[in-house]
């Protein structure tokens, strides 16, 4: 039998550890923001600039005409491009948080497991991280999803890492990196409407939650898991944990909170509050509870759409946050703030970007530097 990644040791890592690079797919598919693509470009460029200062910036275009006008993009808007490197993988969206590659680490104490004699022989780079790969079907909901499921293996061909595949007992696992938050010392977070729907947009048919957190262990690291129930309304991918809930360190997470009780959202939080309540950390302890507020409703073409300030980013160099044009920018900006007190915490403009149901989280994923 192979071995789990968590029996050679590896793990998620928080998204607040030091980053090698952050990864990104340069948007393309027009129909994930009708009738408004044009300034997305643009929108990608304001991020990629406050992210380069603190890490390399890795970038997934389909073409060398896409690379291209990638580069006329970011160049115009003064990213330092030597900062940037590009990997031409044809993609069929850009949510690289979900369908990207998943990176996980090892100290090198952990290779003294039997399993890995040989692994501990290779080079640092190559045995302390690899890329994990987890099934992707467009969210169980979308028909185009093939080429967006073959980008982990691509990506660890291209750095020369291990690809561990994701196993539930003898099948392979659906994740998606956004629906599930760490906090890097054994906690994860996640929702039931998510990963346990029985009936809508099924990720993994069949699965009991006792497989599933199994699964979840075995294939991440993780020994706690916390269950919320329900996402936000307007979220696409039928509740994602970072729209909603977000660790900011290892003892606390923010949780969006909404203060008019006659909004959508009103009573999904409250019961995720009275959850989070009765929830302990993977060492018995408490978790702490910061309220975020949620910007006021924001609708396209008489849609409601996923606008919520969860769905941060935590770089190197930044922390950068979706703003919407609404008074409560400015609060949810200052939570943040005195959360991250290492590194600043920049507001980024996303009134169009979440036209395509998802915002700066949702487009990037993390790798990790080596310890």
């Amino acid at each position: 039998m192979v071995p789990s990644p968590s029996a050679l040791g590896f793990r998620l890592p928080a998204e607040w550890d030091l980053h090698e690079a952050t990864w990104i797919a340069w948007p393309h598919n027009v129909t994930d923001w009708p009738e408004r693509f044009a300034p997305i470009p643009w929108v990608y460029s304001e991020f990629a600039r406050k992210i380069t200062p603190g890490e390399i910036l890795r970038i997934i275009v389909h073409s060398k005409p896409h690379e291209a006008r990638a580069r006329r993009v970011l160049a115009r808007a003064g990213v330092d491009l030597a900062r940037v490197e590009f990997f031409r993988f044809p993609t069929d969206r850009g949510w690289t948080r979900d369908s990207g590659p998943i990176f996980l680490r090892r100290p090198a104490s952990s290779r003294a497991h039997p399993a890995q004699k040989r692994a501990a022989k290779e080079p640092r780079r190559i045995s302390d991280v690899a890329v994990i790969r987890f099934r992707f079907n467009a969210w169980a909901k979308y028909p185009e999803w093939r080429k967006d499921d073959a980008i982990p293996e691509r990506a660890a061909r291209a750095l020369e890492l291990p690809l561990l595949e994701a196993r539930a007992g003898d099948r392979d696992l659906v994740l998606e990196g956004g629906s599930i938050d760490v906090n890097g010392q054994g906690t994860l977070l996640s929702t039931e409407e998510c990963l346990l729907d029985p009936n809508v947009q099924v990720r993994n048919l069949g699965l009991s939650r006792q497989e599933l957190e199994a699964a979840l262990r075995d294939n991440l690291g993780v020994r706690n898991i916390l269950w919320l129930g329900r996402g936000i309304a307007g979220d696409d991918t039928h509740g994602h944990v970072d729209d909603l809930c977000r660790f900011v360190n290892a003892k606390t997470v923010v949780l969006c909170t909404e203060d008019n009780p006659n909004d959508a959202n009103y009573q999904v939080l409250e019961e995720n509050r009275e959850r989070l309540k009765g929830m302990r950390l993977e060492d018995g302890s408490r978790i702490e509870v910061v309220p975020l507020p949620m910007p006021a409703p924001l609708h396209f073409d008489g849609q409601r759409l996923p606008a919520s300030y969860a769905n941060f980013y935590i770089s190197n160099a930044a922390v950068l946050a979706p703003t919407f044009n609404d008074p409560k920018d400015r609060i949810a900006l200052g939570v943040l703030s005195e959360l991250f007190a290492d590194r600043p915490v920049i507001g980024i403009h996303a009134v169009d970007l979440v036209w395509g149901l998802g915002t700066i989280h949702c487009l990037t994923q993390q790798q990790p530097a080596l310890l």
